[in-house]
C-alpha cells in the first residue's frame, strides 16, 4: 500500500493514494470556484462600480495573469518541498484576497484583489503533480485528468451557484442587491481556509509518506527547471495547453456577460448557461485521459500526441460555429461541442506531461500549465481590443434607463481560426517528432515513479 496505484477506483478511500486522490481533487474544486467566483456576479460589480469596458478587461486579464508566474514557482517548489506543505500555505494565502474583495470601493482596489486572487489558479501544477506521484504510469494520464476535470467544475459550480449565494444574502437580508456580490465572496474565502486544514491534516507527499518521513531530496545540482525548459516537447505542450485550458479560462470569465448582453439573458440565466460549460469537466476532462491511456498503450506518446492535435482542431471548428450561431439555443449546443474538444484536450495534455521528465515532472507541469494562463491572458487582451460597445434602452422600476452592452462575437470567431492553427502547427511538429524520435510504448508503460 506504500507504493503508487496502477488502478484508479473513484469509489475507494482505501489508502492514502485514493484519500490523497480525492481531497487534492476536493481542494482543486473549490480553488476554481474562488478563482472565477466573481465572474458571474461581475455585471453586479460593473454598475456598482460604473467600471467601463476597458476597466473589464483590465480586470480579466489581471484575473488570469498572476496564475502564469506563480504556477512556475509553484512547479519548482514543489519538486523540492513537495505537495502537501506548498498547497497548504497557496490555500491560506490566496484566502486572504477572496475575503477581501467585497470590501472593495474602486477600479483599483478591485482590480488588485482579482490580480491577488489569480495566484489561486497555480493550485493545478500541484494537483497534477500529486496525483501523477500517487498512481503507476499507466494510470497517470487517467488519474490526472480525473483529478483536474472533477477540480475544474469548480468553475462551472461558481457560474451556478454564486448568483444563487449572491441572492441568497439579499433574500435573508443581510445586504441589498447591489451588494450581494460581495457577501457571495465570503463563502469561497472560507472554503479554502477549510481546505487548508484537510490538506495538511490528511494527505502525505508519496504513496510511501512525507519527504522528510521518506528522507527524499531533490538534487540540487541539477535544475528541474532548466530540465523542463530544454525539452522541446514542454514547449509543444505549453502551446497546446495555451489553445484548450487558455479558452477554458476565457469562457468562464466571458461567457456570462456574452450571454447577457448578446442574447439578453439574466444574470442567473448566464450563469447557469455557462455554468454547463464548466459543469463538463466532471466527464469530459478524465475522458480525455483515459482516451489517451488507450491510444498510449497502443500507439506510445506520439499517439497521444496525435490524438491531441485533432481534439484542438474539432475545437477551433465549434469556437467558430458558436460565435457565429446568433441564436441562444444553437450556441448553447455548440458551446457543449466545442468545451468536450476542449476539455478532452486538457486531458490529453496532461497525460502526456508526467512523461517528458520523471525527475522535472513539478516543473514541466507548471510550465505547461503557466502556458495555459498565458493563452488565457494574450486571448483576453485580444478580447478587450476586439470587443464592440453598444447600448440599449430598458425599463428598470418604471424609468426608461441606457445600458452599455459588450459584443464579443468577433473576438470568438479570431479565437476559434487561431486554436484551429495551433491545431494543425502540434499536428506538423507531432509528425515531423514522431519520424525523428525512437520512442515507443515503453516511454509509456515503464516510466518511474517521480519520486522514487
Amino acid at each position: 500500500m506504500n507504493q503508487p496505484l496502477n488502478k484508479l477506483n473513484i469509489f475507494s478511500l482505501k489508502g492514502v493514494q485514493m484519500k490523497t486522490f480525492h481531497i487534492t481533487w476536493l481542494t482543486f474544486f473549490f480553488c476554481f470556484f474562488a478563482w472565477f467566483g466573481m465572474a458571474p456576479l461581475m455585471k453586479l460589480a460593473k454598475e456598482q462600480l460604473h467600471l467601463t469596458k476597458d476597466q473589464i478587461g483590465n480586470i480579466q486579464i489581471a484575473s488570469v495573469s498572476a496564475t502564469i508566474l506563480a504556477r512556475l514557482l509553484i512547479g519548482r517548489l514543489v519538486d523540492k518541498y513537495g505537495p502537501r506543505i506548498v498547497y497548504t500555505w497557496l490555500l491560506i494565502v490566496c484566502s486572504i484576497p477572496v475575503l477581501l474583495i467585497g470590501l472593495s470601493h474602486s477600479y483599483t482596489s478591485f482590480l488588485l484583489c482579482r490580480l491577488a486572487i489569480g495566484v489561486i489558479g497555480a493550485s493545478f501544477v500541484i494537483t497534477q503533480f500529486h496525483t501523477s506521484v500517487m498512481f503507476a504510469p499507466n494510470v497517470k494520464g487517467t488519474a490526472n485528468a480525473t483529478a483536474g476535470g472533477f477540480g475544474n467544475a469548480g468553475g462551472g459550480a461558481a457560474n451556478f451557484f454564486m448568483p444563487m449565494i449572491a441572492s441568497g444574502f439579499t433574500a435573508l437580508g443581510f445586504c441589498a442587491k447591489e451588494d450581494s456580490w460581495r457577501f457571495a465572496m465570503i463563502v469561497p474565502g472560507v472554503m479554502l481556509l477549510v481546505c487548508a486544514f484537510l490538506y495538511y491534516r490528511y494527505t502525505k507527499d508519496t504513496s510511501a509518506g512525507d519527504y522528510k518521513e521518506i528522507g527524499y531530496k531533490t538534487n540540487d545540482k541539477k535544475n528541474t527547471f532548466l530540465v523542463a525548459v530544454k525539452d522541446y516537447r514542454t514547449w509543444i505542450l505549453t502551446i497546446a495547453y495555451a489553445a484548450c485550458f487558455g479558452v477554458e479560462i476565457t469562457v468562464d470569465n466571458f461567457a456570462p456577460i456574452f450571454f447577457t448582453d448578446s442574447f439578453g439573458a439574466t444574470i442567473a440565466v448566464a450563469g447557469m448557461t455557462a455554468g454547463i460549460f464548466g459543469w463538463m469537466n466532471i466527464f469530459a476532462r478524465p475522458l480525455g485521459g483515459i482516451v489517451a491511456d488507450k491510444v498510449g498503450i497502443k500507439f506510445g506518446f506520439h499517439g497521444k500526441s496525435f490524438l491531441l492535435s485533432i481534439l484542438l482542431l474539432l475545437e477551433g471548428v465549434g469556437i467558430i460555429w458558436f460565435a457565429k450561431s446568433g441564436n441562444i439555443g444553437i450556441a448553447i449546443f455548440m458551446m457543449f461541442f466545442f468545451g468536450l474538444s476542449l476539455k478532452m484536450a486538457n486531458g490529453a495534455t496532461y497525460s502526456l506531461v508526467p512523461f517528458i521528465s520523471p525527475i522535472a515532472v513539478g516543473s514541466v507541469a507548471g510550465i505547461v500549465g503557466a502556458g495555459g494562463n498565458i493563452g488565457a491572458m494574450l486571448i483576453a487582451f485580444m478580447f478587450k481590443s476586439m470587443s464592440a460597445k453598444t447600448t440599449t434602452q430598458v425599463i428598470e422600476n418604471g424609468v426608461a434607463k441606457t445600458k452599455e452592452l459588450i459584443d464579443y462575437t468577433a473576438a470568438f470567431t479570431l479565437l476559434g481560426f487561431i486554436v484551429l492553427g495551433i491545431g494543425v502547427a502540434v499536428l506538423i511538429f507531432r509528425t515531423i517528432a514522431a519520424a525523428r524520435d525512437t520512442d515507443d510504448i515503453k516511454d509509456l508503460t515503464l516510466a518511474p515513479v517521480p519520486v522514487k
